[in-house]
């Protein structure tokens, strides 16, 4: 019996997987080729994010598939909205499972995916460590304690595991998302824009669904742990030679766009 049936008896529904992902990433294909092909996906993102994040899942995956076999482990994806990369990593034959907060987002395809739980990343409900991978996709920028979510996939991940976390740091170009560039005149003024813009407030409100986080202080309490090691770090969508970046304090924060890491549990 799976670790996880008694959870998934009592707070799962039978939903239908999410399928279609689109062929968009070749083995080995870490250079300027694949860069090129992310930000055509990301330009598609508001006209066809159904192909952005599908293709996005995909080139995640495989970027974990370059750490671990996948076939047959246990993935955990906290924070993964309709289910895409849950998709992706069952696809390649992992058994997934998405933890997600926000019922609106699970049913936003229309229906959540099959297996997920309604579940806050600070507190999953799920035996230590239990995961040879546990996984999170830009969700970091959007919870008010990033150390807490990040405490929690450890916790989860068995020793010699992987931890994935990507986040779009606070002053890149898209740092404030839908509200970005203006977030680099202040968080204010880019709300109050949008706002007269659409009509609407945003999405993501700097101090509530969004915060201010960056790259620096995120590498150096990493670095002050025990419990884990890195295997990557590397501006997400940049060819591999574009980690040197990161070695650049301020530089760093402007043009890396997204972090990824990929850390190791430690036994």
């Amino acid at each position: 019996m799976s670790l996880l049936s008694p959870i998934l008896r009592r707070r799962s529904r039978s939903h239908a997987h999410v399928t279609g992902l689109p062929n968009t990433v070749r083995p080995g294909d870490h250079g300027v080729r694949r860069s090129v092909r992310l930000f055509r996906l990301f330009l598609d993102e508001q006209t066809d994010p159904d192909r952005f994040y599908a293709g996005l899942a995909e080139d995640a995956v495989h970027q974990v598939a370059d750490h671990c076999e996948l076939p047959g482990s246990m993935v955990i994806d906290v924070g993964g909205g309709a289910g895409y990369f849950t998709a992706a990593f069952r696809a390649r034959g992992a058994r997934c499972y998405l933890f997600e907060p926000d019922r609106g987002e699970l049913a936003s395809r229309g229906e959540a995916p099959g297996g997920a739980v309604v579940a806050d990343g600070y507190w999953l409900p799920v035996r230590d460590g239990c995961a040879d991978v546990s996984f999170s996709s830009n969700v970091l920028e959007h919870v008010q304690d990033p150390v807490g979510l990040i405490d929690e996939m450890v916790r989860t991940t068995r020793p010699g595991g992987l931890i994935y976390l990507s986040f779009t740091n606070w002053y890149s170009p898209w740092g404030g998302h839908e509200m970005s560039p203006w977030h680099y005149l202040g968080s204010g003024f880019a709300e109050r824009r949008y706002v007269r813009l659409h009509r609407r407030l945003p999405k993501n409100r700097v101090g509530t669904s969004l915060f201010r986080i960056h790259i620096g202080p995120v590498l150096r309490q990493l670095r002050s742990r025990d419990d884990v090691e890195f295997v990557d770090a590397r501006p997400r969508y940049y060819p591999r030679w574009c980690r040197v970046l990161l070695h650049v304090p301020g530089l760093r924060e402007i043009v890396s766009w997204n972090l990824l890491l990929i850390l190791r549990r430690r036994g």
